[in-house]
């Protein structure tokens, strides 16, 4: 069971829409999936779920069929993490564990959990482990072959725990000025928490399981580049140039003066088109642009834009799938 963090501290670039779409893709292709919504802001739970639902989901009083639920017991300091509730999406091998708006009072309990860890507090180590341990249990309820984790635009303690609990992310970017600076801001940020836990964990206590906190780097995905004549615009070719020095240079660490062009940096898992009126269109039938039909709007040059987009993620969940040696057919 693998598992992935989809991460960028700079909001709007696409990074939700990305997870939605590769985890009905890798169902697609017969994986079982578990999508867990770490994102206070519970997008990818609006994305996959009916507001009807979302309502029974998060009643007035308590929610304990979200991750808030699950991470109530240490939240409050009543116990450990509970076994998460499952949503079922139906007639596909996909799970998601929902997220919840409440998560946001989680950040507090954590701030004050990553110094305890250094003195071996068990206590301080079940929270910054909870994300990872309910995860995991959710995963081999639902039988998952791949764990997808969305998380919040920020470098707080939430994120801290939830990139801890990767095996692998993957950078989410645009191609402008803010995406670069959030890289520069990430690349450091990350290898300082995997140092940090790697030394943090021969403190742990014993019989309790807790992730390697390896969040290896695999790439990038430009999302949302303008498209003329099979080229990126020029405002958009600009920063294009830019992203792979930098994501070498602050990501991965590398000195190398001479970074590969934007077209040929194997760090570049893709490059996603803007799917523009289609994206609605998704929405509105909550369902991957790839899989709209005629009845849901699809219809004219919509059609081969659908397709477009089917190759484009059949593609990037292929890359991803052999990056971190997972089998697409879910052996």
């Amino acid at each position: 069971m693998k598992t992935l963090a989809f991460f960028n501290n700079k909001g709007g670039v696409g990074k939700t829409s990305l997870v939605y779409h590769l985890a009905w893709m890798f169902t697609e292709q017969g994986l079982n999936v578990l999508a867990v919504d770490l994102d206070p802001q519970a997008n990818l739970t609006a994305m996959f779920l009916r507001e009807s639902r979302l309502e029974q989901l998060w009643p007035d009083d308590n929610h304990p069929k979200t991750v808030l639920g699950a991470i109530q017991p240490i939240l409050e300091g009543l116990g450990d993490v509970a076994s998460p509730h499952l949503e079922k999406i139906p007639s596909i091998r996909l799970s998601l564990v929902p997220g919840d708006l409440g998560l946001s009072r989680f950040e507090d309990k954590l701030s004050d959990a990553w110094p305890r860890c250094h003195n071996g507090d068990a206590a301080a180590f079940r929270a910054m482990t909870a994300f990872y341990r309910m995860a995991h249990a959710g995963g081999e309820e639902c039988r998952a072959d791949i764990i997808l984790m969305d998380v919040g635009p920020n470098l707080g303690a939430i994120n801290r725990a939830a990139l801890i609990a990767a095996d692998h992310v993957v950078v989410p970017l645009a191609a402008d000025l803010f995406s670069l600076q959030g890289l520069r801001n990430l690349g450091p940020t990350l290898r300082e928490w995997r140092r940090i836990w790697e030394r943090l964990l021969p403190q742990k206590p014993e019989n309790l399981n807790v992730p390697k906190g390896t969040m290896q780097p695999i790439g990038y995905v430009v999302s949302q580049h303008g498209i003329l004549e099979s080229r990126p615009v020029r405002s958009y070719q600009r920063w294009l140039e830019r992203i792979p020095g930098t994501y070498r240079q602050s990501v991965l660490g590398k000195t190398e003066k001479n970074a590969p062009e934007s077209g040929k940096d194997p760090n570049a898992l893709a490059l996603l088109k803007h799917y523009r009126s289609l994206m609605p269109m998704a929405m509105e039938a909550h369902k991957p642009i790839f899989a709209l039909k005629s009845a849901d709007g699809a219809i004219g040059s919509h059609i081969e834009a659908v397709h477009a987009c089917h190759e484009d993620f059949l593609n990037l969940a292929r890359r991803i799938a052999a990056l971190i040696g997972l089998d697409m057919d879910g052996s």
